[in-house]
């Protein structure tokens, strides 16, 4: 089996784990995989509480060119567009909610760590 050189520059696939390690990236994914069904623009934003409207355009546009989302425009007065997953996009979206329980999972002692660290004493100059 080959090594995976993401790390390098010029490996194609780290253009894919940049764009994979975006925040709003694994939160749209995220919350269209626990969805029921397509997702209009503005459901997406209420739900992802301080989320731009520029950042949810350019986040959902990212996903569609990358083939992870669908969007499905309606010829209606507004016209009405919705979003869901492909089956790439669900792939992936697996993936980050495994990752976002194990977040739920060990918060507590991620936010123990941080105030531990944050809270210990200076260390002494060295000389």
């Amino acid at each position: 089996m080959d090594t995976v050189q993401s790390y390098l520059r010029a490996c194609p696939a780290r253009t894919v784990l940049d764009a994979l390690a975006n925040k709003w990236t694994l939160l749209v994914l995220s919350f269209l995989r626990r969805s029921d069904g397509p997702v209009r623009f503005n459901e997406l934003r209420r739900q992802l509480e301080g989320i731009t409207q520029k950042s949810l355009t350019q986040t959902l546009r990212a996903l569609e060119r990358d083939g992870l989302v669908d969007r499905a425009v309606y010829p209606t007065v507004p016209p009405r567009v919705e979003y869901s997953l492909t089956a790439l996009g669900t792939q992936v979206g697996d993936m980050f909610n495994v990752l976002g329980e194990w977040a739920e999972e060990h918060v507590g002692e991620i936010l123990a760590a941080r105030e531990a660290f944050d809270n210990r004493p200076a260390p002494e100059p060295v000389r």
